[in-house]
């Protein structure tokens, strides 16, 4: 019985120490490697510091930015650690009454905009957390914007149209535009 529990004990250390130190970190060593932004986060740095990950959305509110899709995810918006929809359905009130008042402010916020507005800038993605919006709900926002900064509105529309991130190899997903990078090329703007 002493030899099978010694076994035991030397098996248990002996995996820990395999799947517990060496196997993450020969994933991690292979993947800084292979993909060393995607295993550092994506994260996109600006004058040597960290602005945020290309992966995960922020808020944006100010009338000089571009605004973010809506987060669902709670107590802060876009908080990566509570990943989650509003799982609201199409029918319920509650949704019907949030996209009204993102409506609301989006007009508000731009009285010349009387045109319909893109769905994906009045309702969370799946996860809360989506860091892209549609290139329509980019361009919607470009007079709100070039009104804010005292910017060209033509010279804002090239600059949403130089970030626009065409499918993934070509037919995955649809053509979109990172909110945070396209702040962060604006921020680098003079009027």
């Amino acid at each position: 019985m002493t030899n099978d529990l010694r076994a035991a004990v030397v098996l248990l250390g002996a995996l820990a120490l395999l799947t517990g130190i060496v196997y993450p970190l020969a994933v991690t060593g292979i993947a800084q490697v292979v993909f060393p932004s995607a295993a550092s986060g994506s994260l996109l740095v600006v004058d040597g510091r960290a602005r945020g990950s290309s992966l995960i959305g922020q808020a944006f509110s100010a009338p000089g930015y571009f605004w973010s899709r809506p987060s669902a995810t709670s107590p802060v918006p876009y908080n990566a650690a509570a990943s989650a929809g509003s799982n609201l359905g199409p029918t319920n009130p509650a949704l019907v009454a949030a996209v009204q008042e993102r409506v609301a402010a989006l007009r508000a916020a731009d009285p010349g905009l009387t045109g319909p507005i893109p769905v994906d800038l009045v309702t969370a993605s799946a996860s809360g957390l989506d860091p892209d919006i549609s290139p329509a709900a980019a361009l919607v926002q470009v007079p709100r914007v070039a009104r804010a900064r005292g910017l060209r509105e033509e010279l804002l529309r090239q600059l949403v149209r130089t970030h626009i991130e065409s499918r993934a190899f070509g037919f995955v997903g649809e053509p979109r535009v990172n909110v945070l990078a396209l702040n962060l090329a604006l921020d680098r703007l003079r009027p």
